[in-house]
């Protein structure tokens, strides 16, 4: 059964500046339409530019993969602070009070940690038809630091927590705080996630991608993240199937509980690798005058996911949780969702 505290995820806070425009749009910062990056210079007045090239549509929706997928993952289980969230904000700003009263709202443990030296980061999401594109401008999240698991109350949390997740793009910012936590699930035979999020960490970040995944229980990836992480790490194949396997079979320190592998791949069926097997789970399709955008949908899968598996139900539950509110988050702007979920 669930209960609070059960789950905590770290993550980078990030407030979904959106707005649906046109490939035009996308050419101007050089973007391409199904992709996730840092933001560079070249991308910076990108953000001002939406806000006054869209004043009528442009949408402030809380963010970032790792609070995306627990805010989801609260929503589903139901039970007030099952879920907490670590993350960096910047002090005393209105985009970081929002990230916090919307956590909260949602019913999540919401213990950022504050800084003054950034104010606290967006991500673009450019809409184009049925895809989006996503710049995060890290700001406040890129100033986390591990220091903020040492607050012993903070670190109480920490242990009181039988499952953890983390999505990739934290290894940008702190990988150590990452392995901390991942380290804690191990010594203490608790679950510990990861998602490798986006195809730049799988390369940028391979270093360090590859020491917390000695310690992943369960890695989800979409189909284009899992091709590029292949090639990263020599995985000689173009079958995700075989890459599932491999991944699966790399190093584990935890050795009392090998590894899933979860890989999605939009409407077609996701794959799941696990002890040498390949099983596979149907996602039903949305009818496409019905889909809003993606933005979100990877990371609501996840929270699906993690809402039965924290109430001790099976894979198969999970995998069906996923894809429902996969399906659900793509007829939505971004990741927002009913007032109560009508998952059965």
């Amino acid at each position: 059964m669930a209960r609070p505290g059960i789950l905590l995820g770290y993550g980078n806070p990030l407030l979904d500046i959106s707005i649906i425009s046109d490939e035009d749009f996308l050419k101007k910062y050089d973007l391409k339409a199904n992709n996730a990056i840092l933001a560079e210079e070249k991308h910076l007045p990108m953000y001002d530019d939406m806000v006054k090239s869209y004043p009528d549509t442009v949408e402030y929706v809380p963010g970032g993969a790792t609070l995306n997928a627990i805010r989801v993952a609260q929503w589903l289980v139901g039970v007030d602070n099952a879920t907490t969230v670590f993350g960096c904000i910047g002090k005393d700003d209105k985009f970081g009070s929002i990230l916090k009263e919307k956590g909260k709202d949602a019913g999540v443990n919401v213990k950022f940690q504050v800084t003054e030296k950034q104010p606290t980061g967006t991500c673009a999401v450019v809409c184009t038809e049925k895809n989006r594109s996503l710049v995060a401008n890290l700001a406040a999240a890129n100033c986390f630091t591990e220091s903020h698991l040492d607050d012993p109350e903070n670190w109480k949390l920490v242990e009181k927590a039988d499952f953890y997740y983390c999505a990739g793009f934290p290894l940008t910012v702190c990988p150590e705080a990452m392995l901390r936590i991942a380290k804690h699930a191990n010594e203490h035979n608790k679950v510990f996630c990861m998602n490798l999020s986006a195809p730049f960490l799988c390369t940028v970040f391979k270093s360090a991608m590859l020491q917390v995944l000695l310690y992943v229980d369960i890695l989800f990836a979409n189909e284009t993240e899992a091709a590029e992480f292949a090639t990263a790490n020599d995985i000689n194949t173009k079958d995700l199937k075989e890459v599932a396997l491999k991944v699966a079979d790399m190093e584990k320190v935890n050795s009392k509980r090998s590894r899933m592998v979860v890989f999605t791949q939009g409407d077609l069926p996701a794959i799941v690798a696990k002890d040498g097997k390949i099983t596979e789970y149907p996602a039903s399709s949305v009818d496409s005058k019905n889909i809003v955008d993606t933005n979100g949908a990877g990371d609501a899968f996840v929270g699906g996911f993690l809402a039965q598996l924290v109430q001790g139900k099976p894979i198969s539950e999970c995998m069906r949780c996923g894809h429902w509110a996969g399906n659900l988050i793509i007829q939505q702007s971004g990741c927002t969702f009913p007032k109560k979920p009508s998952f059965v």
